[in-house]
């Protein structure tokens, strides 16, 4: 038998030692129930998915079946969505939104201005003044509010009474100025009017509204009323502020 040196075979025992030791450590597997430091990464199409015991999803970040990237939130109990974040079919907003048991959306941003919330629309109060009937031909305000902006579109309606042989001009403005004017010339009844408008400032912006109106022709006396003003979401891109 050839002579082999002693620090060589002490060397082979150790090196069997070493590898006995990785084999049972290798058995042995840690419980994969923790991230104590680093990233975990999921991409190309990849999803991370939790569920409640009956298969229910209640849990999802990923890109999602539709081909966006999102995340998702459900109830435990029927499944409904409760939160989510991505986008509304429409655009590629990527809107968060937040609803109801029954699927409705009572809380998002602005699927078309950003900047700003979609829902809930946000009532704007106003109040009347001495001035809400007038048979005087100078400018009147009958109605004045203030808000600060909250959502991107306007919503306001009228309603001004001239008596018989008798009109009247009403204007509705803001702090920037005139939104809109008519004229009423119902004989003897009531004229309807609709605003539906961008808003003309930023998002939580101090905004002051006042419906003036005047006696155009005639000598009788005219009422507006304040039917309400609220703003609300886009309904299109067409509405959205410049």
């Amino acid at each position: 038998m050839a002579h082999v040196p002693q620090d060589l075979l002490d060397r082979v025992a150790s090196l069997e030692r070493e590898v006995r030791q990785l084999r049972g450590r290798a058995q042995i597997r840690p419980a994969l129930n923790q991230i104590l430091a680093g990233d975990v990464r999921i991409g190309e199409g990849g999803r991370l998915i939790v569920e409640a015991p009956d298969g229910t999803r209640v849990f999802m970040t990923g890109q999602t079946p539709e081909g966006d990237w999102g995340v998702g939130m459900w109830r435990a109990t029927g499944g409904s969505p409760a939160l989510t974040v991505g986008d509304d079919n429409l655009t590629d907003a990527q809107m968060i939104r937040m609803w109801s048991r029954n699927g409705e959306v009572i809380v998002m941003d602005d699927a078309f201005a950003d900047g700003f919330l979609g829902r809930p629309s946000i009532p704007i109060p106003m109040q009347s003044t001495a001035g809400q009937e007038t048979s005087s031909t100078t400018t009147t305000t009958a109605w004045t509010g203030a808000a600060r902006l909250m959502n991107a579109v306007l919503w306001a309606g009228f309603e001004t009474y001239t008596p018989a042989g008798t009109t009247a001009t009403v204007t509705f403005e803001d702090s920037d100025g005139v939104i809109d004017s008519w004229v009423a010339n119902t004989s003897n009844g009531w004229t309807a009017h609709e605003i539906t408008k961008p808003v003309r400032r930023e998002f939580m912006d101090h905004v002051n509204y006042r419906l003036k109106h005047s006696v155009r022709t005639g000598t009788g006396t005219i009422r507006t009323n304040c039917l309400g003003v609220y703003t609300r979401n886009c309904f299109n891109a067409a509405e959205a502020p410049t």
